[in-house]
């Protein structure tokens, strides 16, 4: 699909709050700080094993994004491969893994740049920023429910791309800004 003709949403057919939840779970802290000061604190503790997200670089100056719907919004968004380890990975392997199920790439060069967390004040996930380059084609199946786009995107229009109203996510936006000045050193 292109920009000009975007896909349609999927269809909601039903609503429910559900407790308690697969990803997260809710704990409650009752914190004494060093001024005595008392106060209960709620926190949503992650249940996976860690998260990647990708910057996969198939030249010196392209990020390659994906178009993919986005549940929490209700739009599709695009933004950077990610996505959960799972049991026995290391974040270098979920980071090829997650590259071949949502670009159809792996990589033969990958470095951790770093972590994110999404909300410190309330929650524990942290996501790592992994860079991939020396791109070739091999694809894994994945468990999206429909084929991803895959869009090569300069590193140096990020800020034509931050004003776009589809791309919000700030981890992708903090790691290609992550990636630009890595790669600039």
């Amino acid at each position: 699909m292109s920009d000009k003709t975007p896909r349609p949403l999927p269809i909601i057919h039903d609503r429910r709050e559900r407790r308690p939840a697969d990803l997260f779970k809710v704990e409650q802290l009752d914190l004494e700080f060093s001024n005595g000061e008392k106060r209960t604190y709620e926190r949503l503790i992650s249940r996976g094993l860690g998260a990647v997200i990708v910057a996969a670089m198939p030249d010196p100056d392209h990020v390659l994004l994906i178009r993919e719907y986005a549940c929490g919004v209700h739009r599709y968004e695009l933004g950077l491969p990610k996505g959960r380890l799972e049991r026995g990975e290391s974040l270098i392997e979920g980071a090829n893994r997650e590259l071949q199920e949502e670009c159809g790439y792996a990589a033969r060069d990958l470095i951790e740049l770093g972590h994110l967390t999404l909300a410190p004040g309330y929650m524990t996930h942290a996501t790592h920023v992994i860079l991939a380059r020396d791109l070739y084609p091999s694809r894994l199946p994945g468990d999206e429910p429909e084929q991803l786009e895959v869009i090569p995107w300069p590193l140096d229009n990020l800020a034509e791309l931050i004003q776009r109203p589809d791309c919000t996510e700030g981890r992708s936006i903090a790691a290609m800004f992550m990636t630009r000045e890595y790669v600039r050193q």
